[in-house]
């Protein structure tokens, strides 16, 4: 059985791309039951790795929701569900009968969730688009460019994952505990158009008290500031610089063998020197040297590692960030918890009616 801060909580996953499935891996990861509704023949989306990574720990059902059948079958399930994710656009589950009304109309109690790109609402909430587009039209993709160079694509980590599918997980988890109060579920809208103006709530209020920039490579945090940047090492490695307090500042000068007071930190006329002088320094040593000098230290210099560097890294090893799991290295759940820990479940698959029945008997 599940454990976690979520044991008990019972919910339904549509087959989805994009922010639905790492939700349902964040939140099975925390102790709520899942059952992953299944297109007949599987998602083409995904390997059997990615199976064993981005869709572990969920009861895989296959149902055709073209079928009248079906359809019932699934209604029953969310009868006994305490909420339902779902990721497709606009309109999809209405038209097949299994919207938000008709599943509320079932269990009042439900907690229908509904992550898109634009929203329910709005001129483009029918049109295609994926993270770079949201991104795009919410001012994060412009923010992160280099002047004079088109911007670098955050993966799909802004769009997707931090203004969807973690906003889902906040909005699924509010609103059960709102449900189990109430007795009243209800719909809760997740565009990540919204969540990441959510997250650029900091910059917002730099624009509005002038200490922000609306134009690239301009300011404190995008990488213009000498001080939180990355640099290149002897042989192409890379360090991340984020000395940004006075305090680390100076440990970083020390470590550079720079003299303290050759620099006023935050008179930017000076920051081409700066970058010009740390640009040439970095090149003198290896990356892992680096590390190792500015180990123990407060000057927040940390080597670039990929991700396969990442997983052997020391630090990340003691922490275990990392477990192999099926066979895979793969994150464990996060964050974690003193009293009631998440775990990495197996998934399964059963038929609907014998997930109904377990459901009955529990």
């Amino acid at each position: 059985m599940p454990t976690g801060p979520l044991s008990g909580i019972r919910l339904i996953e549509m087959d989805a791309i994009g922010p639905v499935p790492l939700c349902g891996m964040i939140l099975s990861g925390l102790g709520a039951e899942i059952v992953r509704i299944c297109r007949p023949g599987g998602q083409q989306a995904w390997s059997d790795v990615g199976d064993a990574v981005l869709l572990r720990g969920r009861t895989n059902v296959s149902l055709n929701l073209k079928s009248e059948e079906d359809r019932a079958l699934l209604l029953d399930l969310v009868e006994r569900a305490d909420g339902i994710i779902e990721g497709a656009r606009p309109g999809v589950m209405e038209r097949l009968g299994l919207g938000p009304d008709e599943c509320l109309a079932r269990n009042p109690r439900l907690v229908y969730g509904r992550a898109t790109g634009w929203g329910q609402q709005g001129p483009l909430r029918l049109t295609a688009g994926h993270d770079i587009n949201y991104i795009a039209m919410t001012g994060a993709l412009h923010a992160i460019a280099q002047a004079g160079q088109p911007p670098t694509i955050p993966l799909n980590l802004v769009g997707d994952y931090a203004g969807g599918t973690m906003f889902l997980a906040l909005g699924m988890v509010s609103a059960i505990l709102s449900a189990k109060a109430s007795g009243k579920g209800q719909v809760v809208d997740v565009a990540m158009v919204d969540g990441v103006a959510n997250l650029l709530s900091l910059f917002h209020a730099f624009i509005a008290t002038g200490l922000w920039q609306d134009r690239p490579s301009a300011n404190l945090l995008d990488g213009s500031a000498p001080f939180y940047r990355c640099y290149t090492c002897k042989g192409g490695g890379h360090v991340a610089v984020g000395a940004l307090e006075p305090q680390f500042f100076a440990q970083l000068l020390a470590g550079l063998e720079i003299p303290a007071d050759r620099y006023d930190q935050n008179d930017q006329t000076q920051w081409p020197a700066m970058i010009a002088q740390f640009t040439e320094i970095f090149l003198s040593r290896p990356r892992d040297e680096w590390e190792a000098l500015f180990a123990g230290t407060d000057a927040c210099v940390s080597p670039v590692l990929s991700m396969g560097e990442a997983m052997e890294h020391p630090a990340n090893v003691s922490r275990q960030v990392f477990v192999t799991h099926a066979g895979v290295m793969q994150s464990v759940p996060a964050p974690r918890f003193s009293g009631t820990p998440g775990q990495i479940n197996d998934s399964s698959s059963m038929t609907a009616p014998d997930v109904l029945a377990a459901w009955q008997q529990g």
